[in-house]
């Protein structure tokens, strides 16, 4: 149509056939550990924080957090226990930590227990607690993965009476009453 002669050998192009893309598992895997969660410095969280991926943090925190890798940002506070894969820490630590590699960077300042595979201590970085390296140190990814509500969980209440009145749990035979004034 435009000046260019048809030719019977003229085919249109056909469809090249791409590659499949890798399971689903490891494309979501692999998203989740490029994922980076942050907690900026103007937040504070309180509770648990549960990430597959990686978590950033410059803000405060007061709780757990559990992550596949974790940064604690220079200027950043942490209160609780920490739990991941690796663990860079450049703010201020409370707390225990299982870890397979930690890193103390020039400004970290760490009070509480750390256990490791590896530990990488700064110049000038602050660490007051014990250090145990573990080569069974807490799984982060498995942990990551299972939720408290698929655990089984057995739980006891005790009857507690105080000035003589109680707090209304039934009393068991296996579960002592315990009185207090």
């Amino acid at each position: 149509m435009f000046g260019k002669p048809k030719d019977d050998n003229d085919h249109p192009p056909t469809a090249v056939q791409q590659p499949q893309p890798p399971a689903a598992t490891k494309v979501a895997e692999r998203a989740s550990a490029d994922r980076i969660s942050t907690i900026d410095r103007s937040m504070t969280v309180v509770g648990k924080i549960v990430d597959e991926g990686t978590v950033h943090v410059f803000g405060q925190i007061e709780g757990e957090l559990r992550a596949l890798s974790v940064l604690i940002g220079e200027g950043a506070k942490v209160e609780g226990d920490l739990v991941a894969q690796e663990l860079t820490i450049g703010g201020t630590v409370k707390g225990t930590i299982h870890a397979h590699r930690v890193k103390l960077n020039s400004t970290a300042v760490v009070e509480g227990d750390i256990f490791h595979r590896s530990l990488s201590i700064e110049e000038n970085a602050r660490f007051e607690g014990l250090s145990k390296r573990e080569d069974s140190a807490r799984e982060a990814p498995r942990t990551l993965t299972e939720h408290p509500a698929t655990r089984d969980v057995e739980t006891k209440a005790t009857t507690v009476q105080v000035n003589g009145k109680s707090n209304g749990v039934a009393g068991h035979d296996e579960s002592p009453s315990v009185e207090a004034s």
